[in-house]
């Protein structure tokens, strides 16, 4: 099994920036990927970003490219969302996931282990 806990959600104004983190524990050898996703309401989950756990690759929807950087510290097992330049169209509940058989996978099925999420409030 797997364990994922996000934190670092908030409110924040349009304009400013947050750094969510994905503390992951548990049977971390078996992962190949980590990913964020968001749902905002009445709407379906959707990709974010996503890295490899193995490796140093990285991919990013495309709305969120060139404002949002996911990183992550191998030796705290730590995955983290930077997001700058928030917009309102970006307040969703955020959540991370792992997966046990592709790097950088963007749907949600593939995904094995998803955390609780963490609530992102961007005001204009």
């Amino acid at each position: 099994q797997v364990q994922l806990v996000e934190s670092g959600g908030g409110l924040v104004q349009a304009g400013g920036s947050l750094r969510l983190s994905c503390a992951v524990s548990g049977r971390t050898f078996t992962i190949y990927g980590v990913g964020w996703f968001r749902q905002a309401p009445g709407k379906d989950r959707e990709f974010v970003a996503a890295i490899s756990w193995r490796g140093v690759g990285t991919g990013y929807t495309d709305s969120v490219k060139g404002r949002f950087t996911i990183s992550k510290d191998s030796a705290k097992n730590t995955v983290f969302l930077q997001m700058d330049t928030l917009k309102p169209e970006d307040t969703a509940v955020y959540y991370c996931a792992a997966n046990q058989r592709y790097n950088r996978a963007w749907a949600t099925s593939i995904y094995d282990y998803w955390g609780q999420g963490t609530q992102v409030t961007v005001s204009s």
